[in-house]
């Protein structure tokens, strides 16, 4: 079979939650890198693969797909089904839907403030720290008593959230309250790709701010 191909780019979180998965199943992989700072997601050749234009994309022999959770389910239903990254009891993948919606929610309050800083905004509205702040007590609350995200287990949950919560880290969100995300982040360091994705993350503020000159200082709560 032919290598996956994954249309990327570095700063990218959803990206970075797809390397996650690619790093451990171990899935052989042909990186293309696609420029959003050039707008090449716009090029017609990339149109043709994906007309929503958004990153990751995957080709997976002829199969292309988007949106990082579903790619997640679908490496892991392809991959390796059945594994604890994506278990076929429906109870545990349940609650494991539950979480990736719940991370979807955070990711795209994060995108609302990702998007003011890299459209010119110097701070972040008030409003736009309390949805995140809000969305993250619960995931605190909800994994109390848990080492990861859906339960005892390293799950697709855990490598969506790790790309967002280092990507909230980055452009200075104030975590360090939520102790039991941060006891679980230190818990992900032995996860593979870790190392990568905190690299990806420091990448994604030098990209955001290039319009404003936002440095990714401390937000107050």
């Amino acid at each position: 079979m032919a290598p996956l191909k994954l249309y990327y780019y570095p700063p990218c979180p959803p990206y970075r939650a797809v390397l996650f998965a690619i790093e451990n199943l171990k899935i052989e992989v042909e990186k293309i890198q696609v420029d959003l700072s050039k707008e090449e997601q716009l090029k017609p050749e990339f149109l043709k693969i994906n007309p929503q234009h958004c990153l990751p994309t995957i080709d997976d022999d002829g199969y292309i797909m988007w949106e990082s959770r579903a790619i997640l389910a679908y490496l892991v239903n392809s991959r390796a089904p059945g594994s604890s990254f994506y278990p076929l009891d429906p109870k545990k993948r349940g609650l494991i839907d539950s979480r990736l919606s719940l991370d979807s929610s955070i990711m795209n309050a994060l995108g609302n403030i990702i998007t003011g800083i890299y459209c010119g905004e110097t701070t972040i509205p008030q409003n736009k720290k309390d949805k995140v702040y809000t969305l993250l007590n619960h995931l605190n609350n909800f994994i109390e008593g848990k080492k990861y995200i859906a339960g005892d287990e390293i799950t697709i949950a855990d490598f969506a959230f790790l790309s967002t919560f280092s990507s909230l880290k980055i452009v200075g969100a104030n975590v360090a309250k939520y102790k039991n995300l941060v006891d679980w982040y230190k818990r992900c360091e032995s996860v593979p790709g870790f190392e990568e994705n905190e690299e990806r993350a420091r990448a994604l503020i030098k990209y955001i701010s290039s319009k404003s000159g936002f440095k990714g200082e401390p937000w107050d709560q």
